[in-house]
């Protein structure tokens, strides 16, 4: 395997001990929903997340904003997917990534940039092109994955059995 397929295989198995972690969190504290899941997170660091809407910059979906005391979330006010934004945002948080302004972060949306982390050449960019890239990465392969266990088990029945389920089936 070359170094790159491993750092690759690496990376996803980081994110998804990440999720599993985060699920089983989820599961102790009986939550069901993101929001709930953010509450149950931040209970187990001991440490205050915050959620807030703001008027963002163009092409700035979500915020970690980090200060001494707490973590804050600041979603842009009309989010087509609050809850996929919600989850990135959450990624940074449980990765303890270290951001960068926002005017050097700020993209414009367009297809290609959609299709650009939506595909496995992300990954190998964000191995090619540096921490900040990676860090992105880390956080949307988190959301995505944490999105869709959430939705799994949601609509499966209970939450919490499904996620105990879940946890057993590896």
């Amino acid at each position: 395997m070359t170094q790159s397929k491993t750092q690759s295989a690496r990376a996803y198995r980081r994110v998804a001990a990440a999720v599993d972690a985060v699920c089983a969190i989820a599961a102790d504290a009986d939550a069901t929903t993101l929001d709930q899941v953010v509450d149950a997170v931040a209970a187990e660091r001991g440490r205050p997340i915050e959620i807030a809407d703001a008027d963002l910059g163009p092409g700035v979906c979500g915020q970690r904003r980090y200060y001494p005391a707490k973590d804050i979330i600041v979603l842009a006010s009309a989010l087509p997917s609050r809850d996929h934004t919600l989850a990135h945002e959450l990624g940074h948080i449980v990765f303890d990534h270290e951001g960068a302004p926002a005017t050097e972060v700020t993209l414009e949306v367009s297809d290609d940039l959609i299709a650009y982390m939506l595909s496995q050449r992300a990954h190998q960019t964000a191995l090619e092109d540096g921490e900040n890239d990676q860090a992105e990465w880390e956080a949307e392969t988190f959301a995505a994955m944490l999105m869709t266990r959430l939705r799994v088990f949601n609509s499966r029945g209970a939450g919490v059995s499904v996620l105990r389920f879940d946890e057993a089936l590896g």
